[in-house]
């Protein structure tokens, strides 16, 4: 009677095993075309969404305004109206815009102190050639 091998040596396909046919090819991408070119993203469809107009009723006027324009409004409203969740999401909002625009008040012409270093360096090495230059003329 001829010796069999056990079927797990035979046959290594199951689970995370794919056959040899099916896994992916190496250099070759498993999405070989991408996503297609021109399609948005998540941040430009919410942009675009954001910009689109509304007609809203303000103070018995008619008034056309952005999504945007009117989230914000109706988020500050709530906010002042008593809504403590939707108070919290405008001081939120608010810290975040104060962080950013601390940021940008930050001076970014100083050097720190490593900079400083590889500047210093790079001056002596420059006033060392000059010198050696002119020591040989």
């Amino acid at each position: 009677m001829a010796e069999r091998t056990p079927l797990k040596k035979r046959y290594a396909v199951g689970y995370a095993k794919p056959p040899k046919a099916a896994q992916f090819q190496k250099g070759r991408s498993g999405n070989p075309r991408g996503r297609p070119k021109g399609t948005p993203n998540f941040a430009t469809v919410l942009e675009i969404a954001l910009r689109d107009k509304v007609v809203v009723n303000d103070n018995g006027e008619r008034r056309t305004i952005s999504k945007l324009e009117a989230l914000v409004t109706q988020m500050v409203n709530k906010a002042i109206s008593g809504d403590g969740r939707a108070r919290q999401q405008t001081l939120s909002v608010l810290h975040i815009l104060e962080e950013g625009h601390a940021a940008q008040d930050k001076p970014t012409d100083a050097l720190d102190d490593a900079e400083e270093q590889v500047m210093t360096s790079i001056l002596a090495s420059l006033r060392q050639t000059l010198t050696e230059n002119n020591d040989e003329t």
